[in-house]
């Protein structure tokens, strides 16, 4: 332990001046989902229906992601370079899959995600489609076909006759099983339609189409071909074209940048978009250019716009329940994404409850539910009252709709604080769900909440009980008592939580060792507020001060002194409840004319073990008289954790 030293002979010998002092340490059930997908590119996707599964093709890593309706990882298959082009058997029981790095298909058998076969084409296969049996494959600015249904696979290439199909574009195919032996082919700006209900494909009529085109598809009713990129109405949408001439009809209006297209077994359209601050997904009924429903993606990247559609990734469920993409996002992380009731028009609910009311008091709510499609006078809607004494919710009475779509009720809430009053519509064959809510601060009257001690300042280490009063309550009984010390070092604790006695008191003990707030919590019930009321106890330090050194003691009158030899240094060790960056205060006072006057004062640090040791250089002459005292000033002693603490004066002299 060091020493750290006052030179005192001065400072005796002269009253009143100041001594140096020299310082030192002494020691919804079916609601929209969202999940990653693994994969570093999507060529394709297909969805079956048979075993609620999707399919990514994975062009980049060479593989096919396979998952459930939630976006869950179920299989992965490997070895597959460059795969792009999916396409399922009539019955689902086979995935085709254009396998461009080995010029392949490869078939994989859906209940086992096993491969089943493996068919070289003689070309780099692309997009994929199955009509009625065969597997027709793009290649090039050409396409082909894969027959299996002999002993032998047999292989057609370039397929597509004298439609000029040039440049450097992708083709793309589509077809429809409700449309038998139609397939249909486009390639930049060209369109064509073919016979392949006979081996080959005849080529019935072409045409053109926009060059931005990245996606085809055929209506269910074999009338129109849809592109994903059109002029409808001078503006950007869907593409539309009569298979039967190839002329342009009335398409489906798109305000951003359109990428995909499909066709539902229904006949809905799904148009896709780039789009960073629009809607994503546009869904139409068929021939309607206002879409039904629209899809907006969230931001999961680090730009302001929002994650985007990749090119082409939009694939139906085969029973229109739902609607699959696959978005990414600025880190180049791909999300499967299940869009549900896409046919189905979200009506608007709208709730509107008072902002206040007392409680027991009868107050009405209004709404209104409103759709594109407007709901029948008398559509039935769920009413759900939620309060505190009701956390689950309560069902009142329904109510139901007036011909504009508006509605209300009255309710007499028996339970005070936040009231919320929810109205759902279940939806029906054209309209999703919907639910909207509004809240009532519904008032309770004030507890009353008191607790005991508040500014008391007791001894370190005194054991001090604080008691909680509670007055008249409804049902709710219980009171919370929490102990919150001073500083950062120690946290808020829970000390006790019980009903209160017959009296309405409960108490806790606490260890008063720094000053702590001390916090009595009601939660309040139905009829009376929740309430917090603090009090804070004070706490000293520890402190004592050791002298040593000395030849002996003695009193003079009736104080005891320290007798030192004159050319002895006094050493005095404080010890103090330690705290970090905590200091004594030493204060030395000489006894002159009949009084004690100060001499010095100096800040000394605790070492961790709470010890500090100041030496008093000796005076070099007899017959001085001095004190001193160590002491703990809040805010001055480097912390406000203790309420300001002077330990006892130790009296001190001088002899030969």
């Amino acid at each position: 332990m060091r020493t750290r030293s006052i030179a005192t002979a001065t400072a005796l010998a002269v009253v009143l001046s100041s001594a140096v002092l020299v310082g030192g340490v002494a020691g919804p059930a079916s609601a929209d989902s969202a999940k990653g997908l693994p994969v570093k590119s999507v060529g394709d996707l297909v969805v079956d229906g048979a075993h609620q599964r999707v399919y990514v093709s994975d062009p980049t890593g060479g593989k096919i992601v396979v998952t459930d309706y939630s976006g869950t990882v179920k299989a992965t298959l490997t070895g597959l370079s460059g795969v792009s082009g999916l396409a399922l058997s009539a019955d689902s029981g086979q995935l085709y899959a254009a396998v461009t790095g080995g010029n392949r298909i490869v078939s994989v058998a859906t209940s086992t995600y096993t491969r089943t076969a493996s068919y070289p084409v003689g070309a780099a296969p692309g997009d994929l489609e199955v009509v009625d049996g065969r597997i027709w494959f793009a290649h090039g600015t050409d396409f082909g076909s894969l027959d299996t249904s002999g002993p032998e696979p047999v292989v057609h290439l370039a397929q597509r006759g004298d439609a000029d199909f040039y440049g450097a574009f992708g083709m793309f195919l589509a077809s429809d099983p409700a449309v038998p032996g139609v397939l249909v082919a486009g390639n930049g700006g060209d369109l064509a339609v073919y016979d392949v209900s006979a081996d080959g494909a005849a080529l019935r009529v072409k045409g053109a189409m926009d060059t931005a085109v990245k996606q085809l598809d055929l209506t269910p009713d074999g009338k129109q071909v849809l592109t994903s990129w059109g002029d409808p109405e001078y503006g950007y949408g869907l593409g539309s074209y009569s298979t039967a001439d190839l002329t342009e009809q009335s398409g489906y209006p798109i305000d951003a940048y359109p990428n995909a297209v499909r066709v539902a077994p229904d006949g809905s359209v799904a148009g896709g978009s780039f789009s960073w601050y629009d809607p994503d997904v546009h869904v139409h009924r068929p021939g309607d250019k206002v879409p039904v429903r629209e899809y907006d993606f969230p931001n999961t990247g680090n730009s302001s716009g929002a994650d985007t559609l990749v090119d082409g990734a939009l694939a139906w469920a085969p029973d229109s329940s739902r609607v699959f993409a696959v978005s990414v996002n600025t880190y180049g992380t791909h999300t499967l994404r299940a869009l549900t009731d896409p046919t189905k028009e979200l009506p608007s609910l709208k709730v509107a409850a008072p902002a206040k009311s007392e409680r027991a008091k009868k107050l009405t709510v209004t709404g209104k539910l409103t759709s594109r499609k407007p709901l029948a006078a008398g559509t039935g809607l769920k009413v759900t009252r939620t309060d505190v004494e009701s956390p689950k919710g309560r069902t009142l009475a329904a109510v139901r709709t007036k011909a504009d779509g508006s509605f209300s009720f009255t309710d007499t809430p028996p339970a005070g604080g936040k009231v919320t009053y929810k109205v759902s519509y279940a939806g029906d064959a054209t309209h999703a769900p919907a639910a909207g809510s509004d809240a009532v601060d519904v008032s309770r009257r004030t507890a009353v909440l008191s607790l005991n001690n508040n500014g008391k300042v007791y001894a370190y280490g005194k054991k001090v009980t604080f008691t909680a009063h509670l007055g008249t309550t409804y049902k709710n009984r219980t009171v919370s008592i929490y102990t919150d010390p001073f500083g950062t070092d120690k946290p808020k604790k829970l000390l006790r939580t019980a009903k209160v006695n017959s009296k309405g008191n409960l108490s806790a003990t606490v260890t008063l060792t720094r000053d702590t707030t001390v916090s009595a919590v009601f939660t309040g019930d139905a009829r009376y507020a929740a309430k917090t009321v603090k009090s804070t106890g004070y706490a000293h330090v520890r402190v004592s001060t050791a002298v040593s050194k000395h030849y002996k003691t003695g009193r003079i009158g009736s104080t005891t002194y320290y007798y030192f030899h004159k050319k002895t240094d006094p050493v005095f060790t404080t010890t103090m409840n330690y705290y970090k960056g905590r200091k004594q205060r030493f204060q030395l006072q000489v006894y002159y004319r009949g009084a004690w006057r100060d001499s010095a004062t100096e800040y000394f640090a605790l070492g961790t073990g709470g010890k500090s040791a100041v030496r008093l250089e000796a005076p070099g002459e007899s017959g001085l008289r001095a004190r001193m005292r160590s002491s703990y000033v809040n805010g001055s002693s480097g912390d406000t954790i203790n309420s300001t603490t002077h330990g006892s004066w130790k009296y001190f002299t001088f002899t030969k």
